[in-house]
């Protein structure tokens, strides 16, 4: 980072998750080690190999949009929207005043919307589809146009809160949320923006999906009669990922901004890199290379030294509890750090949340802000027979770190996309 790039600071955070429909919920869930992940018992899911996943329960659209348009927006959008408006209102932000017509506290020119997803709207092409099967070309809803595809939200939130920048989505299958955030940082730094909100959202938790995933042998399968011990990352008897649903969102502002409106900081978003592993459509480079050099370009965008024992002080890593994945990301880390990657305090929370895809990478940043600010790491559940037992890996339950000054959050996805952020204590 150059001298006078301006710094970029987290002012506001929200999340609807199967771990709770709030960032304290998410996080006292998270902390305390609860599984999210339940039986998928409708009759739709009856005749799949994989009937688990982490829902979103309890969730109530009322009040968010108009009914009218609530009938239209897929699931995943309504959540999305929820979380950016918490974030909003965690940074003093009022959504409502905005909506009734409040003026932006950035200009709005300089007002930008990043929406982060792996596969968008499915649940709007799926019904679409059946309709066009069903009545003919007549039946197929006009809103699959408009709302059916992965930058709808970011057409939704610009439109709802005056925001005239940039806005438009990002898709790099579990990867997209930390390249959104990394899009958002070179925005503020370079002086595209001075504001970005930046929304990770993922719903496929439908048969197609969890069908063409089970058939790819990426899920953990097995588990039906004990969900909650499906999710392993690390662990030996680790089988594949859970499927998760839900929505993360984060404000980032510059920091001479959000001063003069005297907001108070949560985190800086120091650093950022990506890569491409050009390697295999779903495989990871078993020597972790592509993910090695995101990482890398991440410490050094923050201008850290990775030998440096001032350096990453906690890794809230991908972890997604596949055998393969797994390692890979463990290779990438002593590749990057050497001898000390070992002694980094590491945790999987996704043995927790399950894997929210492309919205995994904005749920992780939100869950390293509240270890930044508590000094908790939250465990690695389901971690009982540590296949790389050397590493520190916290397990069993959340361990008192003291003052961390900065964790890294990395993100690998099919594809080979590759991304890692780093947080810092403000």
């Amino acid at each position: 980072m150059s001298g006078d790039a301006r710094r970029v600071v987290v002012t506001g955070l929200g999340a609807i998750t199967p771990s709770g429909l709030d960032v304290p919920s998410l996080w006292d869930a998270v902390v305390a080690g609860r599984s999210a992940v339940t039986a998928l018992d409708e009759p739709e899911f009856r005749d799949l190999a994989v009937r688990i996943g982490g829902r979103i329960r309890g969730f109530d659209a009322t009040g968010i949009v108009a009914p009218p348009l609530a009938r239209r927006l897929s699931p995943l959008q309504l959540w999305a929207i929820a979380a950016a408006d918490q974030a909003l209102d965690h940074a003093g932000v009022s959504p409502a005043a905005l909506r009734a017509g409040a003026a932006l506290p950035w200009d709005p020119a300089r007002t930008a919307v990043l929406a982060a997803t792996g596969s968008g709207p499915v649940d709007a092409m799926q019904a679409a589809t059946r309709a066009l099967d069903a009545r003919g070309p007549r039946g197929v809803p006009l809103s699959v146009v408009v709302h059916g595809a992965p930058d709808a939200a970011a057409a939704l939130l610009s439109e709802r809160y005056g925001a005239r920048g940039a806005a438009h989505g990002i898709t790099a299958t579990c990867a997209s949320s930390a390249i959104a955030l990394g899009d958002g940082l070179r925005r503020i730094r370079h002086g595209y923006a001075d504001a970005v909100l930046v929304v990770g959202m993922e719903d496929c938790l439908n048969p197609v999906n969890l069908a063409a995933n089970a058939n790819l042998r990426a899920l953990a399968s097995g588990y039906e009669s004990d969900p909650t011990a499906a999710s392993r990352p690390f662990d030996r008897g680790r089988r594949g990922f859970v499927m998760s649903q839900g929505a993360a969102a984060l404000l980032l502002e510059a920091e001479d901004v959000a001063r003069d409106r005297r907001a108070e900081p949560l985190a800086v978003l120091a650093g950022f890199g990506e890569s491409s592993d050009a390697h295999h459509p779903t495989a990871p480079h078993p020597q972790g290379l592509g993910a090695a050099q995101a990482v890398a370009a991440a410490l050094a965008d923050a201008v850290l030294d990775p030998h440096a024992a001032h350096g990453i002080d906690h890794v809230n890593a991908h972890g997604t509890g596949t055998p393969a994945g797994d390692a890979a990301e463990l290779a990438a880390l002593e590749a990057v750090f050497g001898a000390r990657a070992r002694q980094i305090p590491i945790t999987a929370t996704k043995s927790s949340t399950g894997h929210l895809l492309g919205a995994s990478g904005a749920v992780e940043a939100v869950l390293a802000i509240r270890t930044l600010q508590t000094g908790l790491i939250p465990p690695t559940i389901n971690l009982d027979d540590p296949e790389f037992a050397d590493w520190d890996i916290v397990r069993g339950a959340a361990r008192h770190a003291g003052r961390i000054r900065r964790v890294l959050s990395p993100s690998f996805g099919f594809g080979g996309h590759n991304g890692a952020v780093v947080l810092e204590r403000p």
